[in-house]
């Protein structure tokens, strides 16, 4: 299978290019996590575009940075070389030419010179924005971006014409670059290495997922054997990561509680919270609730890590690179294979929750978890037509049976939600399985207009 140079981003690549097209100003922030493709979005949407300055920068001092770009905006615009070596100057004369400049990297930029922000902002009110002129600000640091560009004590806030916040590539994108076509390897293979681009390169379609898992992630030589820990280190500027480290451990291991991490990470609940908000902030874990819950009332959270790289490194790789280093090549076989069905579990219900809506086609008010006592649901959609769906998932070698359908349809009776119409919900039931169904449950199914069953073909389809 051959990897496609540029995959999807439809959306993204209008929104600059009808951008670039305008004769009014345009200032678009792009931003969002390392590794996601936000450089190679910016090069793609700027392929035909003749009268662009693209430039990437780096961590050195103001002076080498203004001489770097000088250098690039030059070899388009030659007149720049006249200008004085000033940001106002430089982006002024620039605008007259009506000119897309992309600044990459843009953090690195602020770093080193502070004020820049407000020197932007002092040049854009004054002279750009009567210009035809695109200025595209591109960054990873979440942090910096948010309070430098878009939050609103920045300086820069209110005039940006766009925001793109650059997710990951969905399963239906990600999946051409998977080992294998069958569906379950799509799904597991989402499940250790996501949708994120620079992770996906990383991929040998030619040999197996066990094989690639090895190779990248498990060797010590593998491109991805260190990637969480770099990112950490480097990109999300947390120079004492261990509390940080022993907490994304312990959510990776299945402690998706407050009070479960904490005992697990031996802290005291109550510091627990502002290592939640900082890990929630870089976007590397997620906060779950009861899917019917009032987000601003309620007090029941559940965590889970977002990146399923970090996921599996967590799951497999922290804490045991001495081990990794002694099984070898056998430590795919000896380490993950016999408990990755079982590590697999959590993403196959996020993967189906995420396949609900092509699924079971409706109009969505919410889609999520749902648990309350000792029940709870993997999969709920709450519908706008009043329709409540109500799922579980099965990452298993069993069949799912009718006694997994009679569980279900108790734990879907526990919901509380009243639709906006003040009628009461009507139910339809869901089973996802990796193995199948038992006959009497798929007799069930031709039976009955509220039962669907669903397979790893039809979720990843």
């Amino acid at each position: 299978m051959a990897h496609t140079r540029f995959v999807n981003r439809d959306a993204e690549i209008e929104t600059l290019r009808s951008a670039f097209e305008h004769d009014t100003a345009e200032f678009i922030v792009i931003y969002g996590r390392r590794r996601l493709g936000k450089s190679a979005l910016a090069r793609e949407a700027l392929a035909d575009v003749d009268t662009a300055v693209y430039w990437q920068a780096t961590e050195e001092t103001p002076d080498v940075q203004l001489t770097d770009f000088v250098d690039t905006a030059s070899e388009t615009f030659p007149i720049v070389d006249d200008i004085k070596r000033d940001w106002e100057a430089l982006l002024r004369a620039l605008g007259r030419q009506d000119a897309v400049v992309v600044l990459d990297e843009f953090p690195y930029l602020v770093q080193s010179d502070e004020a820049l922000p407000s020197k932007i902002q002092r040049v854009w009110d004054m002279h750009l924005q009567e210009t035809g002129m695109t200025l595209v600000l591109v960054g990873s640091s979440i942090s910096i971006m948010e309070e430098k560009v878009l939050g609103g004590g920045s300086p820069l806030y209110g005039r940006r014409t766009a925001a793109i916040d650059l997710p990951p590539l969905s399963l239906h994108d990600a999946k051409q670059f998977y080992p294998g076509e069958d569906s379950d390897t799509t799904i597991e293979s989402w499940g250790v290495f996501g949708g994120t681009p620079y992770y996906l390169r990383a991929l040998d379609p030619s040999v197996s997922l066990a094989e690639n898992i090895q190779s990248c992630i498990l060797s010590e030589h593998g491109i991805l054997h260190n990637e969480p820990e770099f990112l950490l280190r480097t990109e999300f500027g947390i120079r004492e990561p261990q509390t940080y480290y022993t907490i994304l451990r312990a959510i990776a291991t299945g402690k998706r509680e407050a009070n479960e991490i904490a005992t697990f990470a031996g802290i005291d609940s109550n510091s627990l919270g502002s290592y939640l908000s900082k890990l929630r902030r870089l976007r590397l874990i997620e906060r779950d609730i009861p899917v019917t819950a009032n987000p601003n009332a309620t007090r029941k959270s559940r965590y889970r890590l977002k990146e399923p790289l970090f996921r599996f490194w967590f799951h497999y790789v922290y804490g045991q690179m001495g081990k990794l280093a002694q099984l070898g090549d056998d430590a795919y076989t000896e380490l993950v294979e016999p408990t990755f069905t079982e590590y697999m579990g959590p993403i196959f219900e996020i993967i189906c929750q995420k396949a609900l809506p092509s699924l079971i086609p409706k109009t969505y008010q919410g889609i999520g978890y749902w648990w309350h006592r000792e029940h709870e649901l993997d999969v709920v959609g709450l519908a706008s037509d009043g329709t409540l769906v109500a799922g579980e998932c099965k990452y298993t070698t069993r069949q799912m049976t009718e006694a997994d359908l009679a569980d279900l349809e108790r734990a879907a009776d526990a919901v509380q939600w009243v639709p906006d119409d003040g009628r009461e919900p009507t139910p339809h039931y869901c089973c996802f399985c990796r193995s199948g169904f038992s006959d009497g449950l798929r007799a069930r199914e031709e039976e009955r207009d509220d039962l669907s069953l669903f397979e790893p073909a039809d979720i990843v389809g």
